[in-house]
């Protein structure tokens, strides 16, 4: 049994306002879950997120049915998710725990001694579906068609967070890239914890969040998040704040919340919401849960 002999970051996808259909691109299931590029030398499976965290022992049975395809060697990209009753992927339920975490994969960039990196991506579809074999938590990502529009249609009809279009000539590249398109269905987005304002009525632990995103390195304030808590979540959330407490607001913009305790910018949430408004700030948003697969200047506008 021999290593694969590199590691890699992966490939971005560019997000774009408005659904397109282009000759010789193929449409994929946008998914809402954890990006993970997955390993497999001999019998050894590593997991890692997308900054490079080593993720094997968060996902112990998909590393264990990765460990049964016939393939000596793999190297594979893709997404941990975990589905709703209809066959939707939430962020929210895998951040939750609740239910079975499945392996979305949409790439195989190495497969026993062929690097497959600069081979056009039909190719790599190939070899991915002939490496992936039903195993129950592991899957080939779904394809929606090579008609844009449609797939995007279908996509609004089922809930899905969006679709992704890929040029089916393309190279694997390391980082963001146009050759990936995505366009997102929902409005929901990471945002970095500036801080939280005080609890009022029966609430405990804090009342808001108060999130924002990076553009061009400073912190731009958009708003607070009051909803989408339980008490556990609430608890947990502020355990981690508390540890995080500055005496200096890190926004760029002036925060007008009396009760605010502003902290260091480390955490990043998910957040659903509505709209934008004019100044930038969130409608109606929704705290889904944190997310730990990026670092925070990562978050830009």
């Amino acid at each position: 049994m021999g290593k694969i002999p590199f590691r890699v970051s992966p490939m971005l996808a560019t997000l774009v306002e408005e659904p397109f259909t282009r000759e010789g691109w193929v449409f994929e299931e946008k998914y809402d879950g954890v990006r993970i590029v997955a390993y497999k030398e001999g019998k050894k499976i590593t997991l890692f997120s997308r900054n490079g965290i080593d993720r094997t022992s968060r996902y112990e049975a998909i590393a264990a049915q990765l460990a049964k395809l016939h393939a000596d060697r793999l190297l594979l990209d893709g997404e941990v998710v975990v589905f709703d009753a209809q066959h939707v992927s939430r962020f929210e339920l895998l951040q939750q725990g609740k239910g079975k975490a499945r392996y979305a994969v949409f790439d195989c960039l190495y497969k026993d001694r062929r690097d497959l990196r600069r081979e056009p991506l039909k190719s790599r579809r190939k070899a991915l579906e002939q490496a992936l074999r039903p195993v129950g938590l592991v899957q080939c990502a779904a394809r929606l068609g090579d008609d844009g529009i449609v797939a995007f249609e279908g996509a609004v009809a089922r809930g899905l967070e969006g679709i992704v279009g890929k040029d089916s000539s393309a190279r694997y590249t390391e980082g963001r890239s146009r050759s990936w398109l995505k366009v997102k269905v929902n409005q929901r987005q990471e945002f970095v914890i500036g801080g939280f304002t005080a609890p009022e009525g029966s609430r405990r632990h804090f009342g808001a969040l108060l999130v924002g995103a990076y553009h061009r390195d400073q912190l731009q304030y958009a708003g607070k998040v009051g909803t989408g808590f339980n008490d556990e979540s609430l608890s947990s959330l502020h355990r981690k704040l508390k540890t995080l407490k500055r005496a200096k607001s890190p926004f760029a913009t002036v925060v007008q919340e009396g009760s605010a305790t502003f902290v260091s910018p480390r955490l990043i949430a998910e957040i659903a919401f509505t709209e934008r408004t004019k100044d930038g700030k969130l409608r109606h948003p929704v705290y889904l849960g944190l997310r730990d697969d990026k670092a925070a200047k990562e978050v830009v506008e």
